[in-house]
């Protein structure tokens, strides 16, 4: 069942080539022997060592004038990489024995084979559910009258899906560098048909987690019972986790080591923490651009803005309502422009992208 194979004899190389055709090659080099052996008995030709010797030093006599040069030649010709089309021959175009989208198709497959079990396995099943549940219980139908306590739910949504993603991100192209670098130097696909392959795959592996977790916690946290409400929070946790993501995966190409992206992942995360704006609301002038380069700022921005209206009012205490927009924590925040803050989102959603692949372009052998 091997297409190529090699046959040693006490560690001499005798044969390598198609599986099909080592018996044809030794049959022309070794004499059919049986008659002879049934003539001589136990004595015969081949059970005498010289002869052995005889024969085992005539195969590799063999292989080293007619094998080893075709092989050396085929090996040589191989490490050149893809061969250049005729018609090409004055430009960079490169001739794969395969389309890109055939080499997407396959890696997308393989992808999503190895990573399943990894992704659904039982203790990211209940790392998730446990968190989503004792969330939901701390916040048990919260509402308005609570304000503050309803806020900080929308920042640990921006927050808890923040940080989790980008980690996992982390070991993606680390732990995946030396195979990435043994099958491209054989030229057996595109750089970029890995990635896209990568990115496609990885988008049913870490958005169904976090679609499961918001439905159990915001549901159980009293947030508002509007449907559409719900959809737009889902929609902005998800948008959240592949900018997260993409932050995540441009740091592991661009280090290529798990324990110094973990610890710049984890600085960057406590600097957008801070700056997020909720446990500070009048950050330095010096320092406030801070919360413009933080993706949960974006996030618990647009949590707050869909989860209030303009209008909504809340008990402040004395029997007395307030609009909800003139709670501090709510109007330090500014809320007046939602769609500049999905832009925001969207730019660091595409930037941290192409940042990871040059940086794992420009780590490949050439």
């Amino acid at each position: 069942m091997f297409d190529k194979v090699v046959v040693l004899s006490e560690g001499c190389p005798i044969y390598s080539g198609m599986a099909s055709r080592n018996a044809l090659f030794w049959s022309g080099l070794v004499p059919d022997t049986r008659s002879q052996d049934d003539h001589l008995g136990l004595h015969g030709r081949l059970d005498h060592h010289d002869d052995q010797n005889s024969v085992k030093q005539s195969l590799i006599s063999s292989y080293k004038n007619n094998l080893y040069p075709v092989l050396i030649s085929e090996i040589n010709r191989n490490d050149q990489g893809p061969v250049l089309s005729s018609s090409s021959l004055g430009s960079s175009e490169v001739q794969w024995t395969t389309s890109w989208w055939k080499q997407f198709k396959v890696l997308l497959r393989r992808g999503l084979q190895e990573r399943k079990h990894g992704s659904y396995s039982g203790l990211r099943i209940f790392q998730v559910m446990s968190v989503s549940i004792l969330s939901g219980i701390l916040w048990w139908h919260s509402n308005t009258s609570h304000l503050q306590d309803q806020v900080g739910l929308l920042f640990f949504f921006s927050i808890f899906w923040g940080f989790f993603p980008l980690f996992n991100a982390i070991f993606t192209f680390p732990s995946e560098q030396p195979m990435l670098i043994k099958e491209r130097s054989s030229s057996m696909y595109r750089l970029s048909s890995y990635y896209f392959a990568r990115m496609t795959g990885d988008l049913p592996m870490e958005l169904v987690m976090p679609t499961i977790f918001i439905a159990i916690t915001y549901w159980m946290g009293g947030l508002k019972p509007s449907p559409i409400t719900f959809v737009l929070t889902l929609l902005i946790i998800l948008f959240n986790v592949l900018v997260s993501q993409g932050l995540g995966l441009a740091l592991g190409a661009i280090l290529m080591d798990v324990k110094q992206a973990t610890t710049l992942a984890s600085v960057t995360m406590l600097v957008f923490l801070l700056a997020g704006g909720y446990y500070i609301q009048r950050i330095p002038p010096f320092i406030a651009w801070l919360k413009y380069v933080s993706f949960s700022h974006y996030c618990y921005k647009l949590l707050v803005g869909v989860q209030y209206s303009e209008n909504e009012v809340y008990n402040c205490g004395l029997k007395m309502d307030c609009r909800v927009m003139d709670f501090p924590a709510i109007k330090s925040l500014g809320l007046d422009n939602k769609w500049r803050d999905v832009a925001a989102l969207a730019t660091m959603l595409v930037g941290y992208r192409i940042l990871a692949y040059v940086a794992l372009r420009m780590g490949q052998p050439h």
